[in-house]
């Protein structure tokens, strides 16, 4: 089959399940399973599909079910306890209700800096919330201004699996990529903070709700701030530190180390930040407990099923072989530091992971550096820039990080889409004109 039928097909595949999912109001988790199915029988009838769909589907499930899976339970419990308000309630007090996105967004990028976008949006969600419905702001706004500020550092700071990569491939110096990857990384995040606003104002988008058991629940019986924040801050510390032992290279040099190593795992992380969610469960008992999880659970299966499904998708695009044939064309263009921000936004665009696209995008630009004209430290490292500000864009429905996004928002899909996926696009081409910008002066 020729690269253009296999990218037509593609293309179509993307855009039926936009329709399916937005317009016809067909369950994602079908319109996922049907569109990958077919691609899959059109676009590579001689592979093995169903270890294929399996792959993608139980690939995805191992990666971020236990995230899922304990970041409901503590959402769940800073709902009903009241923590969220508590937190809420706090922040806006110092921040106004006013820059209630804008205080979130910052804090997404913060927390980003360490800990995968998935996780920290996980994480953070019961607090978006609780800034929705306690300012009356419309969710999309808060959760997606959110869901950027953590994007933009996933993509761009190499204390992320990716970029770290990415760096190795490119033999780039490390803190020098942490540095310019912060800087480009704030005016993307504003760009998309910007387009989010403007994309949600006057739209009807409704504030959440908060299903919060005592409905008397008031500022003097809610929980503290502070214990409210504790399974927030405890599993976002517990990473970071176990980001920076591996960054710098401290992983067996003794038990310390290796204890911090083991539960800054997000995993173990999450579960820590679990257990001190029970703190905030007043009368705790057995039934109780039993109730939390139960409904945790019930929260959780069905985002694990269409993020699953998601990362099933993107698996079929990638054994179609597209992302490959597009990088090996652009590679002969010639067009300087715009080629790996290409290659990187085709593989991010076709096959849905991030970390993927930058760390194949770099094993094909490595080699061609002289004929692009980077084969210097500086040309290296603004190559790799150009890879995280391509792999930012687009995200949409083959990944994962858009339905964690989507069902821990509570909000309809063709939301996410028309202004969630049109925000990472802005992102990314605003990030690249200031890496292009300012290599103009610095190569």
């Amino acid at each position: 089959m020729s690269v253009l039928t296999t990218s037509l097909l593609v293309l179509l595949s993307i855009i039926s399940i936009i329709f399916l999912t937005s317009r016809l109001k067909l369950n994602a988790f079908i319109s996922l399973f049907l569109v990958s199915l077919f691609l899959a029988l059109v676009a590579i009838p001689d592979a093995d599909i169903l270890k294929i769909l399996k792959d993608g589907f139980g690939n995805t499930m191992g990666s971020i079910g236990f995230l899922i899976i304990f970041g409901a339970v503590i959402a769940i419990i800073l709902e009903k306890s009241g923590g969220a308000l508590s937190i809420a309630s706090y922040m806006l007090s110092k921040t106004g209700e006013k820059r209630a996105p804008a205080a979130l967004g910052i804090t997404g990028f913060l927390a980003g800096l360490p800990i995968f976008c998935d996780s920290g949006y996980i994480i953070l969600s019961g607090l978006a919330k609780s800034f929705s419905a306690k300012t009356k702001i419309a969710m999309p706004l808060i959760a997606i201004a959110l869901a950027c500020s953590l994007y933009s550092v996933h993509c761009l700071v190499p204390t992320h699996p990716g970029a770290l990569a990415a760096a190795g491939i490119m033999n780039v110096n490390i803190g020098n990529f942490i540095l310019w990857g912060i800087i480009f990384a704030i005016p993307g995040a504003i760009a998309a903070f910007l387009w989010t606003r403007w994309m949600t104002r006057n739209k009807g988008y409704k504030p959440a709700h908060l299903d919060v058991e005592n409905v008397e629940l008031n500022d003097k019986n809610m929980p503290s701030p502070l214990l409210s924040l504790l399974p927030v801050i405890i599993p976002l510390l517990l990473i970071t530190f176990a980001s920076l032992f591996t960054v710098f290279g401290w992983k067996d040099q003794n038990y310390f180390f290796r204890i911090i190593l083991f539960i800054g795992q997000p995993i173990i992380a999450l579960f820590v930040g679990m257990l001190f969610s029970f703190m905030l469960l007043k009368g705790l008992n057995r039934a109780k407990l039993n109730g939390v999880f139960e409904t945790a659970i019930e929260k959780a299966g069905p985002i694990l099923i269409v993020t699953a499904a998601g990362g099933m998708f993107g698996m079929v695009i990638k054994e179609t072989g597209i992302g490959l044939e597009a990088g090996k064309f652009l590679s002969q263009t010639g067009l300087g530091i715009a080629v790996p921000f290409l290659i990187a936004f085709l593989m991010k665009t076709a096959q849905g992971s991030s970390t993927v696209s930058i760390i194949t995008t770099a094993s094909f630009v490595s080699p061609m550096l002289s004929l692009l004209g980077l084969d210097t430290e500086s040309g290296r490292l603004f190559a790799t820039l150009a890879m995280g500000a391509g792999s930012m864009m687009i995200s949409h429905a083959n990944d994962s990080y858009f339905w964690v996004i989507t069902k821990f928002s509570d909000m309809d899909s063709d939301v996410t889409l028309k202004v969630y996926s049109s925000a990472t696009i802005v992102m990314g081409i605003t990030v690249f004109a200031c890496i292009w910008i300012t290599s103009l002066f610095i190569l």
